[in-house]
């Protein structure tokens, strides 16, 4: 088995405008995702939302400045580490992650190990 980063891409906007009831959904979403990537013999290590892209610092050389990095519509709303057999099991667990607007999408990445 190998780890893969799940990075999960979403437009921070409809998510804060998404009733409570589009949020539940989205969350049994996740935790059936969490179940189906057992069933496809995978395992997840670690997974986590992050906050939003306004509580982000980020730093250049010296510089510290508050907020993201870049503008984007789409931002790193969280992750999914997980162990699969090979990449091809990877990007199979990884098309299954809820994604709330159509403009949201995942990135999948191999673990360099040292």
């Amino acid at each position: 088995m190998a780890e893969y980063l799940i990075l999960l891409f979403d437009d921070e906007a409809a998510w804060a405008a998404a009733p409570q009831s589009e949020y539940d959904r989205m969350m049994q979403a996740h935790n059936r995702f969490q179940e189906r990537v057992v069933e496809l013999g995978g395992k997840i290590v670690n997974g986590n939302a992050l906050q939003g892209t306004g509580t982000a610092t980020t730093i250049r050389g010296d510089v510290v400045t508050d907020g993201p990095f870049a503008e984007t519509k789409e931002a790193l709303g969280g992750y999914y580490l997980v162990d699969a057999a090979d990449l091809d099991q990877a990007l199979a667990i990884a098309k299954l992650v809820p994604i709330l607007s159509p403009g949201g999408g995942v990135e999948v990445r191999p673990v360099m190990v040292f």
